[in-house]
């Protein structure tokens, strides 16, 4: 089974959030900073309006709150519009 994203919408993967440790003290995971970078895992057909410019593995960079975020087979997700992707590294 798959995630089939429609219209304008991308589903990413996101980057995993860098564990960082100060003195010695391990951050925890509910105060790590949400991972703003991700990889494009399948993408809609875009709209009349809109095409599609975002394609399976480009690596981008998207704002803070975009996107819904959703789990599928234990795995985490966000899903979201093309137009809430800021830029594509590479």
């Amino acid at each position: 089974m798959e995630i089939k994203p429609l219209a304008d919408r991308v589903l990413i993967l996101p980057s995993p959030a860098e564990e960082v440790t100060v003195a010695g003290i391990i951050i925890p995971d509910s105060a790590k900073e949400k991972p703003l970078k991700g990889t494009v895992v399948a993408t809609g057909q875009g709209t009349k309006d809109e095409e599609m410019v975002l394609k399976k593995d480009d690596t981008v960079i998207y704002g803070k709150f975009a996107g819904t975020e959703i789990e599928f087979e234990g795995v985490k997700y966000l899903i979201m519009r093309q137009s809430d992707v800021l830029a594509v590294i590479g």
